[in-house]
């Protein structure tokens, strides 16, 4: 359900024969979570026609799933000199907008395939490079053909949008890559793909689509109103800040105008990030069947006690409401373990799995769309290890620096609307292969009836409305309510969740 930014480095390069060219391909590193180009991103060319010695550079394969990616914006224009680690260009897949490093130096002297370019083929050549002090203007009139040609994007298996958004390959759900293959290895009819209309215009991927400005710059944009890409960026590679931002100062030109033959709505194309997140929606509302049980909190206590706890901090923590519920949701999903299970099928058998940890996925709301970062074991974090994970998660989220491996997974989700004090409760949709999913509204203060020696009277309750949603595959409704149950009794004796 979520999206990031990943920087991936282009190790090195190989040697080839003047007619050849690597494919590009990827390994796993050492730990098996995180993958990487492998050494064929790069191909070297020596004697290619009149050209001096080179290295071409091919769309190199950021994740495991990916077959072809759009080319956004190039940090680096030919001449200029590269030093390991330099950021060359970002590449969009169907998941993330990725910085693709480079790992040698050099100098760029080509850019084949210019921004905007979509769906260029893994193994295709994007640019090319040469040593220092190499005469770039000898590759003036370098084409494509000279880099060996491109190859078209596989057409024959439908992009695995979903694939990346919250769970594994490898997690033997019904909705993991691995099930839809074998799905379609079982004789399943694929839909037959149709291609929408062209408006013979050049395709653009997201990145020029999307303005290219900081998240505090849109936020202060649309709080003025400034039309943000009409603004010249002065950042890196043209990015605007929010300095940029506080100096704009409209034209005439800029005014706007009425006509009668504009139109009255404004098409926006969908990105692949919500495209993603549209099809994992869809999935999880036809593909689990969803009941909800809601209840009414008093965090009374547990405000006092967050009041007592921040108090004596020292600056060293600052704790949050949500801090409180994600661990309350821990402890109440290992007294109801059947919560904290999930739907799999796996070697031809359906199976539940009922995780021994807590993983806890937050919901947060990022410029680019909904992301999932998982808390992992919460049963046993602290208070405080809660609060440092859930502000460095959503920091990185909002940047677009989470690693795959740090929102796909999870066995329960929180999503917490409690800071928008219209939200007095709402439903959330299950995110798969979970099985449930809490939703939290703001906290409203109630006044409830009292009994004192003056006799009886009101006092004011400081409540919040809690709404759980959960497969009825996995859960039955009864379960449903014993979770709920425990739940409410651990946030309103929060002293129980310290032991």
């Amino acid at each position: 359900m979520a999206t990031s930014v990943l920087r991936a480095p282009a190790r090195s390069c190989l040697r080839a024969s003047p007619n050849s060219i690597a494919a590009s391909s990827f390994s796993k590193s050492h730990n098996g979570s995180r993958y990487i180009p492998a050494l064929s991103a790069l191909a070297r060319y020596y004697a290619s026609k009149s050209f001096p010695p080179h290295t071409v550079v091919s769309m190199p394969a950021l994740s495991p799933t990916m077959t072809a990616g759009n080319i956004g914006t190039w940090q680096k224009k030919a001449g200029d000199a590269i030093a390991p680690g330099d950021v060359l260009v970002e590449i969009e897949t169907d998941k993330a907008q990725m910085d693709f490093e480079f790992q040698e130096d050099g100098v760029l002297a080509k850019i084949l395939k210019d921004s905007g370019e979509k769906d260029v083929a893994v193994g295709n050549p994007i640019a090319v490079m040469v040593e220092e002090g190499a005469d770039v203007s000898a590759f003036e009139s370098f084409t494509l053909d000279d880099a060996g040609g491109e190859k078209a994007p596989p057409k024959d298996a439908p992009k695995e949008e979903a694939a990346e958004s919250s769970e594994p390959p490898d997690s033997g759900s019904k909705t993991s890559p691995s099930a839809l293959e074998k799905g379609k290895s079982e004789g399943q009819a694929a839909p037959e793909a149709q291609e929408s209309e062209s408006t013979g215009g050049r395709l653009e991927p997201s990145l020029d689509r999307e303005p290219n400005a900081s998240p505090s710059a849109k936020v202060l944009a649309l709080e003025r109103g400034v039309p943000i890409k009409q603004v010249k960026g002065t950042g890196p590679g043209g990015r605007v800040t929010k300095q940029d931002i506080e100096k704009y100062q409209p034209s005439s030109s800029t005014a706007p105008s009425a006509s009668a033959a504009d139109p009255s709505y404004e098409d926006i194309p969908a990105s692949s990030m919500r495209k993603t997140i549209a099809n994992r929606l869809v999935q999880s509302a036809n593909q689990n069947p969803h009941y909800f049980v809601s209840a009414t909190l008093s965090v009374t206590k547990l405000l006092k006690l967050r009041q007592a706890l921040n108090a004596s901090a020292d600056g060293k923590y600052k704790l949050s409401v949500n801090d409180f519920l994600i661990k309350a949701a821990a402890v109440a999903c290992k007294k109801i373990p059947a919560v904290n299970s999930s739907w799999r099928e796996t070697g031809g058998q359906v199976v539940i799995r009922q995780h021994n940890t807590v993983d806890v996925s937050v919901a947060v709301a990022t410029p680019i769309g909904l992301m999932t970062p998982i808390v992992k074991g919460v049963e046993s974090l602290g208070l405080g290890s809660i609060s440092a994970a859930v502000k460095d998660l959503g920091k990185r989220a909002r940047d677009g620096k989470l690693k795959p491996e740090e929102y796909q997974g999870g066995t329960f989700t929180i999503s917490n609307m409690g800071m928008n004090a219209a939200v007095e409760r709402f439903t959330a949709v299950i995110n798969p292969p979970q099985a449930g999913i809490l939703a939290v509204g703001t906290t409203r203060k109630v006044a409830v009836p009292s009994t004192s020696e003056d006799g009886n009277g009101v006092e004011w309750d400081d409540q919040i409305v809690v709404t759980g949603s959960f497969d009825h595959k996995v859960i039955d409704g009864a379960v449903g309510g014993e979770w709920i149950q425990e739940f409410k009794k651990v946030v309103e004796n929060p002293l129980e969740m310290m032991l």
